[in-house]
């Protein structure tokens, strides 16, 4: 049970965080003049449906493998989350940061035979600027122009620093313009993908890909047949696994313990920040005055032992840290990890020096999927004299009933951008982060302020560690762990991880060399 909960909390940082691989199918090709590999089944186990087959609709998720079969996006992006080519062959921005300009491939065409131009690009982006769920990546452009006919501008209101990692992150898939004006997306994907939806998939169970014939980087997805199958079950995707309906799933401990007896690929990576969100740090209500004291926020984080929980309660996966910018990342600072040493002696002392010696009383949120912390809570907050009451909800209210209360048990989707983590963790409300209250912090909108101006570079990292460490010591949150995504498949793939994807597109699986 406790293993199918883990696998939950995965699911549940995909549906929080609605935007977040060097292998041969991440950069784009020289268009499928080369020879194309030989084709190779690929079955894969994801843990979500498709939210939407509409990009302007769709998460980013799960729903990698079901949209990079249908749709080409203008970037794509690496391991490193570094934009690389795709639709777009090669793109400058301008001195003043306020206009990208992209040169386009000419040999794309949609399913229902338009031929992707300029015109095309300009039409799809200002639908994903639009967009309920794509919006996120376009916050920033005034306009998008066709310069001619493989060309585009992007003109920003003002300097973008995530723009490009957003776009190549899954915000940047091309639709046809028909199917576009005919509001049919949702229902009928139209893109200039790889693949083709099959008409024999059953929504829900089990999708079929029909390959493009000469597809511009056919090299790059030599897969054949191709299916994804939704499950949300550890234990039957496993079961898969095992029988061969499935040659890649996303895994957990079970499966990856009987990895190298069956001969399987393990590929693993930081996905998810988990704790305790403060969503009232400036203590502006009555039941989060207390989360006002700095000294409250900090015991916070010295009464939780992260290393501990990554031992117990993750089965020993994932990273103790007390960090929002993933382990080992630009951003991350390695000897922050100690500011927090656990000691539930030294959180009593900072309560009683704060005013609070015999705790207060706080309500929090609680869906199923986060019931394998309550105890731990339950515990740390009976010792630190706090009460909790919890309002049970469940996980599909949890993130709309969240942020009403001043903190809340968080399991938090990163970015493997820097820029990215400033505006998501930080600066900008988000629905985790309804109120960053950095107006009662000074000192730290400031720093973002520096940050956001800096040169980009080595610079501009420099400030970003100054941030982190200065959000860390405000304890803006209390971060127990960083936990990981993983993926199992047989020894014809590889997969690479990308950081702000709960699953890889499809041009992060490779065929192994």
């Amino acid at each position: 049970m406790m293993k199918r909960s883990l696998t939950g909390i995965a699911a549940l940082a995909a549906a929080a965080l609605a935007l977040t691989a060097c292998s041969s199918g991440t950069a784009a090709t020289d268009g499928g003049d080369g020879a194309e590999s030989a084709a190779k089944p690929l079955s894969i186990g994801n843990f979500l449906d498709v939210t939407s087959w509409d990009p302007s609709l769709a998460d980013v998720g799960f729903d990698g493998p079901y949209l990079s079969a249908i749709y080409d996006p203008l970037l794509a992006i690496n391991g490193d989350g570094e934009p690389q080519p795709a639709l777009a062959t090669d793109w400058e921005v301008s001195d003043d940061f306020k206009t990208i300009t992209m040169n386009l491939r000419t040999d794309a065409t949609f399913s229902d035979g338009a031929a992707f131009d300029a015109d095309a690009a300009v039409k799809s982006l200002d639908y994903l600027k639009a967009g309920v769920r794509s919006q996120e990546a376009y916050v920033k452009v005034d306009s998008f122009e066709a310069v001619d006919e493989d060309t585009i501008e992007i003109h920003l209101t003002e300097r973008d620093d995530t723009i490009l990692y957003y776009m190549g992150l899954g915000r940047s898939y091309m639709m046809s313009p028909e199917a576009i004006d005919a509001g049919t997306l949702a229902e009928t994907p139209v893109g200039s993908g790889p693949y083709t939806l099959g008409a024999d998939s059953v929504p829900g169970a089990e999708y079929h890909f029909a390959k493009v014939a000469d597809h511009w980087d056919a090299a790059a997805f030599p897969f054949d047949p191709l299916t994804v199958s939704p499950l949300s079950d550890a234990t039957a995707m496993l079961n898969g696994m095992e029988s061969g309906q499935f040659n890649l799933i996303y895994g957990d401990k079970t499966a990856t313990d009987l990895a190298p007896d069956n001969n399987w690929n393990v590929a693993s990576g930081l996905s998810t920040w988990v704790g305790l969100q403060f969503s009232d740090r400036a203590g502006a209500t009555e039941m989060g005055k207390p989360l006002g004291e700095l000294k409250v926020r900090q015991a916070l984080n010295y009464a939780f032992n992260g290393p501990e929980m990554v031992e117990t309660i993750a089965q020993g996966v994932g990273e103790a840290t007390n960090q929002v910018f993933p382990v080992g990342t630009p951003g991350y600072v390695e000897s922050l990890t100690g500011e927090y040493p656990p000691s539930i002696d030294t959180a009593k002392k900072l309560l009683a020096e704060a005013g609070y010696a015999d705790g207060f009383a706080v309500t929090m949120p609680m869906a199923p999927p986060f019931q394998p912390w309550q105890a731990i809570i339950e515990q740390t907050f009976t010792e630190l004299g706090i009460t909790v009451t919890w309002k049970e909800t469940d996980f599909m209210q949890y993130m709309s009933v969240a942020p009403e209360y001043p903190m809340f048990v968080g399991v938090i989707a990163m970015d493997s951008n820097p820029i990215a983590t400033v505006e998501r963790q930080i600066a900008n409300p988000q629905w985790y982060n309804p109120t960053p209250g950095l107006e009662a912090f000074p000192e730290v909108q400031a720093q973002v302020d520096t940050v956001l101006t800096a040169a980009p570079g080595d610079e501009q990292l420099a400030e970003v560690e100054k941030l982190n460490e200065l959000v860390t010591q405000n304890a803006f949150f209390s971060v127990w762990a960083q936990s990981t995504n993983t993926y199992i498949s047989v020894a014809d793939f590889t997969v690479t991880p990308v950081t702000g994807m709960m699953f890889p597109t499809l041009r992060q699986i490779a065929v192994t060399e």
